[in-house]
C-alpha cells in the first residue's frame, strides 16, 4: 500500500509550516494527530511532502482554499453520500442519516446488520485511497487489490474468492431479452489478468484527461463502463468502478462524480443493456466497444454530477460568507 496520504492535503500549509520550523515529521504526525483526530505516522507526513513535491498538477482539488472547518464539512458530506448510496445501490440497508451515524459518531445502528456497518466503514477507507492516490503518478494491480480488500473487508476467506486478487470463479449477471430472463458472463478468470493489464494501461493514459466537464464525463464513462464489462473480482465491482472512476476526476480539480440511490434501477438497465449489445469480452476484444447505451449512461452522469458541484458551491458560498463577516467584525481595542 502507498504511503502517501491526501488526507493531509487540507493540512498541506500546516506541515510546511512545521517543517520550516525545524519540526520533525514524527512530531507533525502526532500534533496534526491530535488536533485533527487523524490516525498518521511520521512515514505518512515523510511521503505526503515528498509526493506533493514530485508531482506537478495542472488543476487544484476541488476544495482547495476553504477554510478548514468548512473544507472539513465538505469532505465529510461527500464521503457520507458517496458511501451511502454506493453501498446501498448493492443492497446496504443504512439509510443515509444512519450511515452519517456510523461513520462521524461511531455508533451502531439497532437493528441493522454488522455487515453493513463494516461495508460503510471500508467505503470510507476506499475513499481515502482514492484521494492517496491523486498524487501518484499511475495505478497498479496493488491499488485495485488494496480498494478490494477495503469494499470487502470481514468478507469470510475463500480460496476460489479472493479479496485482494483477481476472481478464479466465472460471474456474470441476469437480465431480461425479448421478455425472458438471460444470464450473461463476464469475462473469464482466464482472461481477466490479461484484460486488466491493458486496462490499466489504458486507464493511467487517461488519468489526466478529465480537464472539463465533457471530457470528464466522458472518462468516467469509458473507466465505469469497461471496468465492470470485465467484472474482474468476484464481488464489489459496482463499488470499485464508481470509486475509481472518479480518479481522473479529482486529479484534474473536479468534484466527485456520485450516482445516487434514486437511480439504481435506471442505472442497473443501462449496464444490462451494454453488457447484452456487447457480449462477454475476450482477451483480445476492444475494452469499450460503441455502442448508443454509452450516449445515454453519459446523459445520467451528466445530470447525477450537478449535485455534487451545488454542495461545492455552497461550502464555497459560506466561505465568502465567512471571510465578510470576519473582515466586518470589530477590531478589539479600538
Amino acid at each position: 500500500m502507498k504511503k502517501s496520504s491526501s488526507r493531509l492535503a487540507p493540512y498541506e500549509d500546516e506541515v510546511r509550516d512545521l517543517r520550516k520550523k525545524g519540526v520533525g515529521f514524527r512530531e507533525i504526525a502526532s500534533v496534526l494527530g491530535k488536533k485533527y483526530d487523524l490516525s498518521i505516522s511520521h512515514n505518512a507526513v515523510y511521503s505526503f511532502l515528498k509526493n506533493r513535491d514530485r508531482v506537478t498538477r495542472k488543476s487544484a482539488l476541488f476544495y482547495e482554499g476553504l477554510p478548514e472547518d468548512i473544507l472539513s464539512s465538505l469532505l465529510k458530506q461527500i464521503s457520507a453520500l458517496w458511501t451511502h448510496d454506493s453501498t446501498a445501490m448493492e443492497g446496504n440497508t443504512l439509510t443515509l442519516g444512519e450511515t452519517v451515524k456510523v461513520l462521524e459518531l461511531g455508533l451502531t445502528i439497532s437493528g441493522k446488520p454488522l455487515k453493513d456497518h463494516e461495508e460503510v466503514y471500508g467505503h470510507a477507507r476506499a475513499i481515502d485511497l482514492i484521494y492517496d492516490l491523486i498524487n501518484e503518478d499511475k495505478i497498479d494491480p496493488e491499488d485495485l487489490f488494496n480498494l478490494h480488500r477495503c469494499v470487502m473487508q470481514k468478507s469470510a476467506i475463500d480460496s476460489m474468492r479472493p479479496i485482494g486478487n483477481w476472481k478464479r470463479e466465472f460471474n456474470g449477471t441476469t437480465g431480461m431479452r425479448e421478455g425472458k430472463p438471460v444470464y450473461m458472463e463476464y469475462a473469464s478468470p482466464s482472461d481477466t489478468p490479461k484484460l486488466m493489464s491493458r486496462w490499466i494501461k489504458e486507464f493511467n493514459r487517461k488519468l489526466n484527461t478529465a480537464s472539463s466537464r465533457t471530457k470528464a464525463v466522458n472518462v468516467y464513462s469509458w473507466t465505469h463502463l469497461s471496468f465492470v464489462r470485465i467484472h474482474p473480482f468476484f464481488d464489489g465491482n459496482g463499488r470499485i468502478a464508481r470509486l475509481i472512476a472518479n480518479l481522473p476526476l479529482l486529479r484534474c480539480g473536479q468534484p466527485p462524480l456520485l450516482i445516487s440511490m434514486s437511480k439504481r434501477a435506471e442505472y442497473i438497465d443501462m449496464l444490462w443493456e451494454y453488457q447484452n449489445a456487447t457480449g462477454q469480452i475476450k482477451t483480445g476484444d476492444r475494452l469499450l466497444p460503441p455502442h448508443e447505451a454509452i450516449s445515454s449512461f453519459r446523459a445520467m452522469l451528466r445530470s447525477e454530477w450537478q449535485e455534487t458541484f451545488a454542495i461545492v458551491d455552497e461550502a464555497r458560498k459560506q466561505a465568502q460568507q465567512q471571510s465578510r463577516r470576519s473582515a466586518n467584525a470589530p477590531v478589539e481595542g479600538r
